[in-house]
């Protein structure tokens, strides 16, 4: 990538907030912005973003548009692939954590589940002291970014980048999933969106024609040839440059192994995730000081907050052997191939977690606690697990983890992965509510509206019953559902590491951008709440400048 002598903004990440704000900011022909990625380009030969300069343009892989192969991106050269410290409460587990390496990032390689979270997620964010955060401020953010298929509504828009749809396609067992739930009493939604997303019902996805939608193909594509906008992939943040306690610019790797400088004017904006972002502000002296001197940083602000208030969603879940040749395990074939090359129809248009719901295993709880997620397949270890034969699963997420957690630097190399250690179900009340959604899942599947497909229980396993037997299944069994945040978190109390405009403490001219600003997780996926952020963020600089 040749870059200019100095642009008005460097964004780091081009994942589902950085590709935001490279297209928000650089819609005044004035501002010039550049986009560091270091991942690879998204493009296909569908759809390749012909006006790109630089690395920007680039291969790709069919996978990256087709709904159903989304964890077939799984630990290849579009994801980080990270992997967790072991965790003394999952039998000394190391859990895999794929993140988006990818223009679009994480959206580019997630299951498109477009949920915004409960409103009281977003109002205690306000009540913390994070003025402007409450729900009623954020919903015009939501709105504007979306379009929604269904039309605008009071708590929904149309016209934006983003395409939010329903299912082409959506499999017999998954409407099986949806009559159990109303059955067994858990009512039913045909928005998780609305203000009180309660019950069961089928999940809206970011996609559009029966392709994926992510943010590099909503937001960066239409505008990669602007002459203001320069996009630079295979291109790795190394360091912040300091001038006096003000960002000047960055360090960057090509991926030639070359070290490259670039300045900025005005903003360095870190969109670069829970775990990236609060690595390169350690690397670049910001962060807890104790832990920097430890590895021979330099510490130029101590902020004790760096890499900590790390929280993520596990899933538990259940799965079934299907008596009937329903499921998706065989949807790979080559007639359902051609048709969604074809028509973009059928079973590959899937995103697998097709149904789902929000429950409340207490009924004074705010907000739900529990997410399922049905996938009418075997689906066990992210999709690594193969099993010949017809099966479904069913999961349950913790939507409110108590357990805290951290990312703190490994070495002072920036090449080197840092520590993840999540600290998973640390808490007592993360255990329960897991424990409850095991029994709730099992449940549901009872209900006679599966008993036409129901076959065996394969896991847990009908001999697992007592209540130290299914713990133990999910110390052995449960994974992340890919939702890290909290690690940069917003507010003003000693481990706050951001203000409420997302400036970072102590620091002039930057700004954190992307789900490690969340004080607290929200209450389901958080894709479409980081979308929010940075469509909010993009309105925070432009009122600034």
């Amino acid at each position: 990538m040749k870059s200019a002598t100095k642009f008005d903004y460097v964004i780091v990440g081009a994942g589902s907030a950085g590709c935001v704000l490279a297209n928000r900011l650089t819609e005044n022909s004035n501002t010039t912005v550049v986009l560091l990625e270091a991942g690879k380009s998204d493009c296909t030969a569908e759809g390749c973003l012909e006006g790109c300069r630089g690395s920007a343009k680039g291969d790709g892989k069919l996978n990256l548009r087709i709904p159903a192969a989304f964890s077939k991106l799984f630990k290849t050269e579009y994801d980080w692939a990270y992997y967790t410290e072991t965790q003394s409460h999952l039998n000394n587990r190391q859990l895999y954590w794929p993140r988006g390496k990818v223009l679009g990032g994480s959206s580019s390689i997630n299951a498109m589940i477009y949920i915004r979270g409960h409103r009281c997620d977003y109002d205690y964010w306000d009540k913390l002291g994070n003025s402007g955060w409450s729900f009623s401020q954020v919903l015009p953010y939501f709105q504007k970014c979306e379009n929604q298929e269904r039309g605008a509504s009071q708590y929904h828009g149309t016209g934006g980048p983003i395409n939010v749809a329903g299912l082409r396609y959506t499999n017999p067992l998954s409407h099986a999933f949806v009559q159990a739930g109303v059955e067994i009493g858990l009512g039913s939604t045909d928005d998780f969106n609305s203000p009180e997303p309660i019950g069961v019902g089928f999940y809206q996805v970011n996609q559009k024609n029966g392709q994926r939608h992510s943010t590099a193909t909503a937001y960066l594509k239409p505008v990669c040839d602007r002459p203001n906008l320069t996009i630079g992939t295979n291109t790795q943040a190394t360091r912040l440059l300091w001038e006096g306690n003000r960002i000047a610019g960055v360090e960057y790797i090509q991926e030639d192994g070359a070290t490259n400088k670039i300045k900025v004017a005005r903003e360095v904006i870190l969109c670069s995730g829970a775990i990236n972002s609060p690595q390169l502000l350690m690397l670049s002296g910001i962060g807890p000081a104790e832990h920097l001197k430890a590895l021979g940083i330099p510490v130029i602000v101590d902020l004790p907050g760096v890499g900590q208030n790390l929280q993520d969603h596990l899933i538990a879940g259940v799965i079934y052997e299907c008596s009937q040749p329903l499921s998706l395990d065989q949807a790979n074939n080559i007639g359902n191939f051609l048709k969604y090359l074809l028509f973009k129809q059928g079973p590959l248009t899937s995103n697998i977690a097709e149904a789902g719901g929000f429950l409340k295993t207490k009924p004074d709880l705010a907000t739900p606690d529990l997410q399922l997620l049905f996938a009418p397949l075997y689906f066990q270890n992210h999709g690594f697990n193969r099993r010949e034969g017809h099966y479904f699963s069913l999961g349950a997420t913790l939507l409110h983890p108590q357990s805290r957690g951290y990312i703190s630097l490994r070495s002072p190399e920036p090449l080197v992965p840092p520590v993840i250690q999540p600290n998973y179900l640390a808490s007592e009340a993360d255990w329960e509510c897991l424990l409850t959604g095991i029994k709730i899942s099992r449940q549901l599947i009872q209900a006679s509206a599966f008993d036409k497909f129901r076959g065996k229980e394969i896991f847990p396993g009908s001999g697992v019953e007592k209540k130290e037997e299914i713990a133990d299944y999910i110390r052995n069994t449960v994974e992340t559902l890919y939702h890290p945040v909290g690690t940069c978190k917003m507010g003003n109390d000693p481990m706050a590491v951001v203000n409420s405009q997302l400036q970072v403490h102590g620091v002039q001219g930057l700004r954190v951008v992307d789900a490690s600003i969340m004080p607290t997780i929200v209450s389901g996926n958080t894709n479409a709440p980081t979308i929010m952020i940075a469509e909010k963020a993009a309105d925070l600089l432009i009122a600034n400048y």
